[in-house]
This record gives C-alpha cells, structure tokens and sequence, in this order.
C-alpha cells in the first residue's frame, strides 16, 4: 500500500455529516466577522489616539509660534527709544495681523494675551491694547476678562505655567485649551491663550470607510469560498448518505430477523417446558377414564373437563406469543380463586401416589374472597408453577406448603401467598436485573443441573402471566423456607 493510499484510508475514518459541514460554516463565519469587528474596534481606538496627541501638539505649535512672534516684535520695539505717529500705527497694525492670522486658521476659536497687572487680568486681543499696556505702560483700573470659565481656567494654572514656564493643554471635550507663557527679558508677565477645536473626523471617516470596504470584500471572497466548500462537500455527504441509508435499512432487516429468531426458540422452549404439565394432565384424564363408573361419572365428568379445557388453554397459548389481553382478563371472566386453589391442590398435587412421603399440602383460603375477572386456566398457568417449584427446590423430606388467601375490604385488595418450609430460594436469585426485576422471575433462569433442558421457565411464566392480569408476584426467604405473594387489586 502507497502512502498516498494510507491518508486517503485515514481520512475516511472520519465522517462528517451534512449538519457538521453546516456548524463549520457558520462557526468559520461567525469568526471571521467577529476578527473583522475587533480590528475596526482597533484601528478606532488607534486613529482617536493619533487624533488626541497630534490636535494636542498642533494646538501647543501654533501657541508658541504666537507667543514668540509677539515676543520678538515687542523686543524689538522696546530696544527703539521713541516711535512717531506712523511707526505707532505700524507695530499696532503687526501686533493685529499676528493674532488675526491665527484667528483665521482652521479650528481656532479663540486667541489673546492674558496679563496680570496690579492683581487686575488683562484680556488682550489687539495691537492697540497691546501697545498701550505693554510698550507705553499704560495702566488698567480693572479687570477687562469677562469670560469667567477662561479666568478661572488660568487661575488654576496660572502658578504652575509661572514656576515651570512650560506650555499647559487642558482639553475639554473637543476643545483643548492652550497656555504659553509670555516671557519678556527673563520675566513672566502672563500667557498666550489658545482655544483651538480640531476637527479631523473627515480622515478618519476615510480611514475606516476603507477599512470597511476592504472588509466587505475579504469577507465576501471567504464567503464564496466557504460556500463552494460547502456545496462540494454537502454533495459527496450526500452520496455517502445515502449508501449509509441502504446498509442500515438492510442492517435493520437482519436485527429484525434476529429478533424473530431469537422469540420463536425462547417460544419453543416454552412450548417444550409446558408439554410435560399436559402429559401429565392427560395421564389423569386416562386414569379417570379407566375409573369410570355409574357411580363416579358426574364427579369424572366434572374432573375431566377442567382437564381437557386447562390441555386446551396450553394449546391456545403455544399459538401466539403475546396472547390478547381479552382472553386473558374480561369482566366476562367471573372466576372464584378458592374454587381453583382448591382444585389444583386436589386434583393435580395430592393425586400423586408418593405425596405423603414427601411433602402436605395445607389451605387457609378466605370465604370472603371476591370473584376476579381472570380466565381461570390463566389462573391455574399462573399457580400450578409456584406449587410446584416449592415442591421440587424444598429440599426437606417433611415439607410443608402453605397456600393463603386474605382479601383487605379497606383497600380492597386481595393476597394470594404460597409458602414453604423448605431451604429457601438462593439469595442471588433475589437479586433484581437492571430493569428491576427479580432473577427469579428471568427466562431461563434455574438452580437446577446444567445439563437440564428448557428448565428455568416455570417462574418466568407464572411472573409473565401475572403481570399480563394485572396483578403484582413476588418472592423472598422466611426465616425457614420462601414465600410467593400475589397482590391482586380489584
């Protein structure tokens, strides 16, 4: 065998059924879009980063470009000893371009020079107000800050921007609020302002706009492919599908056969376990028959009869293997129960010639007792096992037999028990199977020789029988002996 032909052998020992294929798919598809959502999450939070820090250094660059062109045009002018009308006139005009220049960039909102003259701020955002304060020395009487957020956002910083003479961001929203210090010939006198609002929301709606677009088309070629997968594969399972079909239905067919082979020889079995009750039954019939006179004729007529419908029952009984319940149970069925115990006794077990040497059979039967609605030879299947496996496993050369019958008028429920003195039943056939049942009460269960053919039936049939009538068969150990109890509900 080729190595190629060794992987083709081990992949087949894997199969893969259409709802498999189906579960990849979607678990294969869910992923992808899943990762796809992740790394957009991602790139977001990557451009809204880059965002932050490039508004934030651009805000600070354009302060400090400020700052320093006001700075140096005010040193250059303080070096001039005196200026006439028109050079005044020219530096306010450089003073106003510098900060309406910034002012008309993109995003700036707002631009001044914030000083602190006699514990009064100064608010100054043109060149003449610049000249007077700053070139002339003029004085003001009062603060001109009329905005109170910006006055009391530069006294919040006011000491740290005067001990550091480093640039301070304050970003509010979208808004970031920008101190530059203002440092004439190494003193501070106050800041340069900036309220700049940056708004970059078009380059990263493209960004990820492209990022979608690629998305979409890398999830849509992993679709496509996926589906081709699915398809191409769906139809090979289909053909294996449809072969594994075939042989279960065949397979079916033989568990079918095997079953209705194993039934008719564990019904043939049975057939063989009840042929020797009714040889026995027609030896009492050939025995009552030589016996018959003028005298006895009613009495053998009478005998003979439940003889031959008991031979009739056993018959009727080898023809099906689940009888209907109809003729097993029907309120046409009017039996006494104490009629048949004692008939059975009487007419079965005491008949046997040795039976005083071996065991007596004692009855306490309850008058009270009602009809049941039971077929009377359905009875006598069920009884007539019980008697006689105490009579064969007793084990005592006295052996005493019990049948009682009690009927409860308050539950109305009625006993049947068959009990012995003999050495009991062994304990591991009290023993339940895994469906609850007592081994006892299993087919082809015995303590007999192995040798022995079709024994351990006799309780199975009896517990079979019982359970087709409704009523309830159990065994167990007395001190001495065992028990059988009946309970039969009305």
């Amino acid at each position: 065998m080729t190595k190629s032909n060794k992987i083709k052998d081990k992949i087949k020992e894997y199969h893969f059924e259409f709802k498999h294929i189906t579960v990849l798919f979607l678990i294969l598809f869910a992923f992808q879009l899943i990762v796809s959502f992740i790394n957009k999450a991602s790139i977001k939070e990557f451009i809204n980063t880059t965002h932050e820090w490039y508004q934030s250094e651009s805000a600070e660059e354009i302060a400090n470009l400020t700052s320093t062109a006001l700075e140096l045009v005010i040193e250059s002018v303080q070096n001039k000893k005196s200026q006439s009308l028109e050079e005044k006139k020219r530096i306010e005009q450089s003073f106003d371009i510098i900060f309406s220049q910034q002012q008309l960039a993109h995003n700036i909102d707002k631009l001044c020079l914030i000083l602190k003259k006699s514990n009064n701020y100064l608010f100054i955002d043109d060149g003449k107000t610049l000249y007077e304060v700053l070139i002339e020395g003029k004085s003001v009487s009062s603060s001109n800050i009329n905005d109170t957020f910006l006055l009391n956002l530069y006294k919040n910083v006011e000491h740290e921007i005067k001990s550091s003479e480093q640039i301070k961001s304050i970003r509010n929203g979208k808004t970031f609020h920008t101190f530059v210090p203002f440092v004439l010939k190494g003193e501070y006198l106050g800041s340069i302002y900036m309220s700049n609002s940056p708004d970059l929301s078009m380059i990263s709606n493209q960004v990820i706009s492209n990022y979608d677009e690629t998305s979409i088309i890398y999830l849509s070629l992993i679709l496509l492919g996926l589906l081709a997968m699915y398809f191409i594969s769906s139809y090979t399972v289909k053909e294996r599908d449809e072969a594994q079909k075939l042989l279960l239905e065949e397979h079916e067919k033989n568990i079918k056969k095997q079953i209705t082979y194993e039934k008719e020889l564990s019904f043939t079995k049975r057939i063989y376990h009840t042929h020797h009750k009714a040889e026995k039954i027609m030896g009492f019939i050939k025995e009552d028959l030589r016996t018959l006179s003028s005298e006895n004729i009613e009495e053998i007529k009478y005998r003979v009869t439940k003889y031959s419908n008991f031979i009739s029952r056993v018959i009727y009984d080898m023809k099906w293997y689940d009888p209907p319940v109809q003729t097993i149970r029907s309120p046409l069925f009017q039996t006494n129960l104490n009629e048949v115990l004692k008939f059975i006794v009487n007419n079965i077990f005491l008949r046997v010639s040795t039976k005083s040497d071996a065991y007596e059979i004692i009855m306490e039967l309850d008058e009270k007792l009602p009809i049941i609605n039971v077929n009377e030879f359905v009875v006598w299947e069920i009884i007539e096992p019980l008697i006689q496996n105490s009579i064969e496993h007793g084990g005592e050369s006295n052996l005493i037999i019990k049948i009682k019958t009690k009927h409860d008028e308050f539950t109305n429920i009625s006993f049947l028990t068959i009990e012995d003195n003999g050495k009991g039943i062994s304990p591991d056939l009290l023993n339940t199977n895994s469906e609850g049942i007592k081994l006892i009460f299993v087919e082809n269960t015995t303590t007999k020789s192995k040798g022995m053919q079709n024994s351990g039936y006799g309780c199975y049939i009896a517990y079979e029988m019982a359970k087709r009538c409704g009523w309830e068969l159990d065994a167990q150990n007395l001190e001495k002996g065992c028990q059988f109890i009946i309970k039969i509900k009305h």
